[in-house]
């Protein structure tokens, strides 16, 4: 099947793909003086007394944005926010079609960092959580940490979500060859908003033990170099202790895990050849990865993970996103914290019963999965105590 021309067929036929449905019917006089004037006066009255009712008499509590300024869409790069809003549609029906979470795409235009913060402080008072989507590094990081206290769930999920994915899988892959990851040497090439991500996500899952090693385009990140922004800076002093520079081709020699975030076809057979024993492959560039998997089997590779659905092993949010923003608005969360997010990888990969070389990840569109995740992120939130009072 063409999906490219099965899709516009669709969208076209339907005119898009997501609607409103109202949970009230409007069948007589009595329910349109209830629903609304002049009936709806007394809950608006009951909510100007005391803000924190809205929770309770509105549809905020399951209501999620999911904001984009088009910057960094798919592997189509910056489309704008029009040729975004089918997108961010399409992760709309993931949210309701998973977790039951109403989410509306919210397309913005403008890719001006404070502008799109000062926009979405003043839509969130209409949402019960903020779902940042397909902003390009390294703007995605400081619109995020400029959200954190609008005390609701912020999470761009290019980050977090990928993050989380990936570490599940990373935690069975590892059981499954016999390696620690404490103990393993890493490799991860491309750190835009996801690969910056999985770096601290691993760093703090193995609390400092593990051997990881970033690269961009021009090498590795290292403390030798003058031209890294903040972000890459600030992972200088987290990651790669020993301050190991060079290229791919230098790096990858001995590393146990090759995690790419990245663009196609930059990991080649002898590089595998080059790895530890055993090694685990994520070559998760879409839709071509680093490397093919027959290719990187061939080469040695024990375990490979892409992208894509027509392999084992897909690395594919909607195993942690939907969950995670369920379990963080069931418990009345006012963020998503790393141990929220630690608690989600770890529950996706327990999900997993018996790990194997093709079966290190639950099959995406098993619907069961986010609510596993939505009750280790409901409880880890409770535990930590990252949830608005209860109204008085």
């Amino acid at each position: 099947m063409n999906f490219g021309k099965e899709s516009l067929k669709k969208h076209r036929k339907l005119a898009g793909k997501i609607e409103i449905k109202s949970k009230a019917k409007i069948e007589d006089a009595e329910d349109l003086a209830i629903f609304y004037t002049p009936g709806i006066a007394a809950v608006s009255s009951e909510i100007a007394k005391n803000e924190c009712k809205i929770w309770e008499y509105t549809s905020r509590s399951n209501f999620v944005a999911v904001v984009t300024d088009g910057s960094a869409v798919l592997g189509l790069g910056n489309i704008g926010p029009e040729a975004a809003q089918p997108v961010m549609a399409g992760k709309a029906i993931l949210f309701k079609e998973f977790a039951g979470v109403d989410a509306i795409p919210i397309c913005l235009d403008t890719q001006d960092t404070d502008e799109i913060v000062k926009a979405v402080k003043y839509l969130a008072p209409s949402f019960g959580g903020i779902n940042l989507e397909d902003i390009s590094a390294p703007r995605c990081f400081e619109i995020e940490k400029k959200l954190q206290n609008l005390g609701i769930p912020v999470m761009h999920d290019d980050q977090h979500g990928t993050a989380v994915v990936v570490l599940a899988g990373l935690i069975n892959a590892a059981k499954v060859i016999g390696k620690k990851l404490e103990n393993c040497m890493i490799v991860i090439n491309g750190v835009g908003a996801a690969g910056h991500a999985v770096a601290l996500a691993i760093d703090e899952f193995t609390k400092g033990k593990a051997n990881i090693i970033t690269l961009d385009s021009k090498g590795a990140v290292c403390r030798n170099r003058k031209d890294l922004d903040e972000y890459k800076e600030d992972l200088n002093h987290i990651i790669n202790e020993g301050n190991i520079c060079g290229d791919l081709d230098k790096i990858i020699c001995g590393a146990d895990v090759f995690i790419g975030l990245s663009v196609g076809n930059v990991l080649k057979a002898t590089m595998v050849k080059k790895m530890a024993n055993n090694p685990i492959i994520f070559a998760l560039a879409n839709p071509v990865p680093e490397i093919d998997p027959v290719e990187a089997k061939k080469a040695g590779a024990k375990i490979v993970a892409t992208g894509r659905s027509d392999y084992p092993n897909q690395v594919n949010n909607v195993l942690a996103f939907p969950g995670i923003f369920r379990g963080a608005l069931d418990a009345k969360a006012i963020k998503i914290t790393p141990g929220m997010l630690n608690a989600a990888a770890m529950s996706l990969a327990s999900y997993v019963e018996s790990p194997a070389i093709d079966k290190i990840l639950p099959n995406p569109i098993d619907k069961k999965v986010a609510k596993a995740v939505a009750e280790a992120v409901r409880k880890e939130a409770i535990k930590e105590g990252s949830i608005r009072p209860a109204c008085k």
